[in-house]
């Protein structure tokens, strides 16, 4: 990356390598909250000069650490500093909405010698839209700075009737000030050093509060990553690579989390989509179950707490329906954009229906669905009404904003919806994996309902959805292809382009029997399958394009759907093929990370190609390597019904995997699997869930607590 980000609750930091934030810099640099950036320069000079970076890394999450040294610095002559002989070192890490920035300046040279150094500031307060170069409009203003003996505050009084202001303090007072820069004298023997820090602090409106010291935002920040770390399930395995993997997805989703007030969710990803979004947050929050269940609680009443209650065209909103995105800067707030929320997704809604089915399954929790039995009825009314728009018993989506997204299933880009003749599709049009959800949901709603005495109603989803897996099976399977379209046109017609849609509806139970040998083998084949993971188009389709966005590039959350869906209709073969290549990406990038997406060329052509502008870190791609844990076990819990179903493997090279206190209802499973004689066999180290443990033939539990 050639940038540095650093995330808490809803404050972002992204800086360059060296830790500034620049004018100059392909990304729009800046400190943000809120969507508006609330510091626009942070440059640290020495004597008038820029540092040179020694090291610089995004690995760690919780803080950030830039080594720096300077320049050889000489006039007429004149010796001012040797090269190399002052090392800079920026600490900086966000905790209760401050940004804590330390600057530790130590002295290697043989003898005492004095410098400057500076840090200069601005603040913009620009828009993120504006700033990202997407969306112009009216605007407000900024007034100058105020300096004062504590503090450098800047102020913007915006269109939207907000003030807006950023306040920086220091530990120490610099030796002089401006309205724009802060310089410290500095004079050090060999060997020795000083430390200065700045607390900069957003705030918004009429907030007003004093930051408490760096010693203790730092303590209780990184006490925060421990309960997190601490309470998470434990795992195993004799494979570094998969172990990686596990560490940095829990690590990233741990700083991607956010709470708006309803309880802790997973914003997209960083640096441009720290915001809640509908369909993002509640795939990572099923990604999330084995792990942090509680994660969708806070997702779903998040959810719900933004659901949709009008026609409103300009926000594509309709009542029932779950929001697309949610933005809260000075062109949201003057409904300049559509983001507030805005609601141009079809399959937020059952997504949000698919994860409280999934939630009850593994937590037993039948107060929440409950408590939110209003917003799934007005979800399940908004399936039926709005989203069938012509009644035909298939959800389908048509934009109505016009500043909103022209596709709206999860591969939105324009060009991502086209005929085998290359031409794009026109709408309304009906998505293959959203009638899967669609199904999902209603058959799992259909299970709480009769678990809740509502028998009438299962009956009717049951119904409803059966009707909808054989509607579903004859206008999209393709008998030429062997394989689901990825959509009906606004025709009825068959988009038949070959993707990776289809293969999200395998974990729904819509496809069995030969077309689920089918489907399964078609995705891996190396038509879809790149060798790192299954491409989102296959090669050879009109639309295929190895570089693009959603036309045959890798995503490795599409993926980890697809996982899901061949772990539970026990698909052992493709399952380690997709696992393994998807391990295998993952060498190819920093910090062992997966990211957003990857470029779609073949594993023959050498290592895994970069996509230019994904996200990192982001939510979905950082929990699709939780879902390589669950689909090794084949694990699908149903508290209500009390059983849990286990139906494990292992990978080629792999030959054990122990997993420990996974939550499941009040209780927890610990499981061992592991190869013997070249027979995969299953130990039950403890198991506190009230659930019996149903496993296949080929496993042997060979104890039980």
């Amino acid at each position: 990356m050639t940038y540095r980000v650093l995330k808490e609750n809803d404050l972002f930091l992204l800086t360059d390598e060296k830790g500034d934030i620049t004018s100059n810099h392909p990304y729009e640099l800046g400190l943000y909250t809120k969507d508006t950036r609330m510091l626009s320069q942070l440059e640290l000079k020495i004597n008038g000069e820029e540092p040179i970076a020694l090291h610089s890394s995004g690995a760690e999450n919780v803080r950030s650490v830039i080594l720096l040294t300077n320049p050889h610095q000489e006039q007429n002559g004149d010796l001012i500093l040797w090269r190399e002989s002052i090392e800079l070192k920026r600490e900086r890490f966000i905790a209760n909405g401050v940004l804590y920035e330390m600057i530790t300046v130590a002295s290697f040279f043989p003898k005492e010698v004095s410098f400057e150094i500076s840090l200069h500031l601005d603040a913009d307060f620009t828009d993120m839209f504006i700033a990202r170069g997407f969306q112009y409009g009216e605007i407000g203003s900024a007034r100058p700075a105020e300096l004062t003996d504590e503090a450098l505050e800047f102020h913007y009084d915006g269109a939207d009737n907000i003030k807006r202001r950023t306040r920086v303090q220091w530990n120490e007072a610099p030796s002089k000030a401006t309205k724009d820069s802060l310089h410290y004298d500095i004079t050090l023997e060999h060997g020795h050093s000083r430390t200065i820090t700045l607390m900069i602090q957003p705030l918004i409106g009429e907030e007003n509060f004093a930051p408490v010291d760096r010693q203790t935002a730092w303590n209780e920040l990184k006490a925060s990553h421990e309960s997190w770390n601490k309470a998470l399930p434990k795992f195993e395995t004799g494979m570094p690579a998969f172990n990686e993997l596990i560490q940095r997805g829990t690590a990233d989703l741990r700083v991607l989390m956010t709470d708006v007030g309803f309880g802790r969710f997973p914003v997209a990803g960083l640096p441009w989509f720290g915001v809640p979004f509908g369909r993002d947050s509640i795939i990572a929050a099923l990604q999330l179950l084995p792990f942090a269940s509680d994660v969708a609680k806070g997702t779903l009443r998040t959810m719900a707490h933004y659901q949709g209650t009008k026609n409103d065209p300009w926000r594509d909103e309709q009542p029932g329906k779950i929001m697309h995105e949610i933005r809260y800067g000075e062109l949201a707030n003057t409904n300049q954009v559509p983001f507030t929320p805005y609601y141009g997704t079809v399959d937020a809604t059952p997504l949000f229906l698919m994860l409280l089915v999934e939630y009850v399954k593994w937590t037993g929790d039948q107060e929440l669905f409950k408590e939110l039995s209003p917003n799934v009825e007005a979800a399940l009314q908004w399936i039926d009404q709005y989203g069938d728009r012509d009644g035909d018993g298939f959800v389908e989506y048509h934009q109505e904003s016009e500043k909103g997204i022209a596709n709206q299933g999860w591969k939105d880009s324009g060009d991502s919806i086209v005929h085998r003749n290359g031409d794009y599709a026109a709408s309304p049009i009906a998505l293959s994996e959203v009638q899967g959800y669609i199904y999902q949901a209603k058959t799992g709603l259909a299970e709480l309902f009769e678990q809740n005495r509502e028998t009438e109603k299962a009956k009717q989803l049951r119904e409803q959805a059966q009707q909808l897996k054989e509607a579903y099976n004859e206008a999209f399977w393709m008998d030429d292809a062997g394989y689901y379209a990825i959509a009906l046109d606004a025709d009825k017609k068959q988009v038949g382009t070959i993707t990776s849609n289809p293969g999200h509806t395998l974990w729904s139970g819509l496809v069995e029997g030969d077309r689920l040998d089918q489907v399964s083998k078609t995705l891996t084949s190396s038509l879809l399958f790149s060798g790192y993971g299954i491409r989102t188009m296959a090669e050879g389709e009109a639309g295929y394009n190895p570089m693009s966005y959603h036309d045959g590039s890798v995503w490795p959350h599409d993926n980890s759907m697809i996982l899901f869906g061949l772990s539970k209709m026990r698909q052992p073969e493709a399952i380690t093929k997709v696992i393994g290549g998807l391990i295998e990406a993952s060498k190819h990038f920093e910090y062992s990370r997966l990211p957003e997406l990857f470029c779609g060329y073949s594993k023959e052509m050498g290592p895994a190609v970069k996509y230019p502008v994904a996200c990192s870190p982001q939510a979905w791609a950082a929990g699709t390597p939780l879902v390589f844990i669950q689909s090794l076990l084949g694990l699908f819990p149903d508290v209500p019904n009390k059983q849990i179903s286990l139906h494990p493997l292992l990978l080629p090279g792999m030959d054990y995997l122990h997993v420990n206190d996974m939550q499941i209802g009040e209780g927890k499973l610990s499981v061992s699997i592991y190869r013997k004689n070249g027979v995969i066999k299953v130990e039950i180290q403890e198991n506190t869930t009230g659930c019996e443990v149903m496993m296949t033939e080929e496993a042997m539990r060979i104890s039980s607590n």
